[in-house]
């Protein structure tokens, strides 16, 4: 195969993956009414992009940012519940791919506010997404400057909310799982926001040059995952929870049962999780 062909082949993967992507944003990247899931945590995502805000009387959280299109949907639904953009202190993600850290630049602008994320996606998201070793250059996204690199146990704090990092590397290598206590009708509920589990189509699990590590990683993660305290169980895109059906059943039953505090909702996904990881890494080694 000649140089040229080679060339070729890489652009119209490229080209591929791009018009892929597009398809995905319109797909995943509708909006819709904001909600509020329990205490003062809100999804502001789109329709299949979560971005969560917690706020507090010092300011407010936002998890996660979407796509660069995302952008305007988070902030209208930021309004839409009676909180100012200019309030939001800091900016948290999970993973640094296109679809949750693609809108940070632009967020970050909009708010002033200082973004953190664990140091190896703190890399990932100020190259703009290149180099990924599942994507490569096909996914590229405005780079966003990282104003707090943080570590696995570390916390971050605003007024008397703390969140709580616990790196759980595999879907990325910086993948960042957030744990912290929502106050809801006097009662104090433990959130977990999960990263990801899932292997991505694009991602090699065996001989993968670019992560090396990642078998061993995807495994150190199920067992963190399983030992973390949970009642209200959500991640980076709501069908992980079902949220959007969990968020219809709230509108329909004000006053009933919180649909989000679901604790064996999450050991289910945890384990249908590792089922398909070790079915796709059986069939690599096979």
């Amino acid at each position: 195969m000649t140089a040229a062909i080679r060339r070729a082949l890489v652009c119209l993967a490229v080209a591929g993956c791009a018009a892929a992507a597009v398809a995905r944003q319109q797909d995943d990247n509708q909006p819709i009414e904001p909600y509020r899931i329990a205490g003062s945590l809100y999804y502001v995502g789109s329709s299949g992009i979560s971005s969560y805000l917690m706020a507090t009387p010092a300011g407010h959280v936002v998890i996660d940012a979407g796509y660069e299109a995302t952008v305007p949907m988070i902030e209208a639904n930021i309004r839409k519940l009676g909180f100012r953009v200019s309030d939001v202190r800091i900016l948290l993600n999970t993973q640094a791919h296109y679809d949750h850290a693609g809108g940070f630049a632009a967020l970050k602008k909009d708010t002033g506010a200082r973004l953190m994320a664990s140091g190896l996606d703190a890399d990932a998201i100020e190259r703009g997404g290149a180099r990924d070793f599942s994507f490569g250059d096909a996914h590229p996204f405005p780079p966003a400057k990282v104003d707090r690199r943080l570590k696995d146990g570390d916390t971050v704090t605003l007024g008397k909310l703390t969140l709580y990092a616990h790196v759980t590397p595999g879907h990325t290598k910086g993948c960042t799982t957030w744990a912290f206590e929502v106050i809801d009708d006097n009662r104090t509920l433990k959130a977990v926001d999960m990263c990801g589990l899932t292997v991505l189509d694009t991602t090699r699990l065996v001989g993968n040059p670019g992560y090396p590590g990642i078998v061993a990683d995807y495994e150190r993660t199920f067992v963190t995952l399983r030992r973390l305290p949970v009642d209200i169980f959500i991640g980076a895109h709501p069908a992980y929870y079902d949220g959007t059906a969990k968020a219809a059943k709230a509108r329909a039953n004000p006053g009933g049962p919180n649909p989000f505090i679901d604790p064996d909702g999450y050991r289910r996904y945890i384990d249908q999780a590792e089922r398909a990881f070790r079915e796709r890494l059986a069939k690599e080694k096979g």
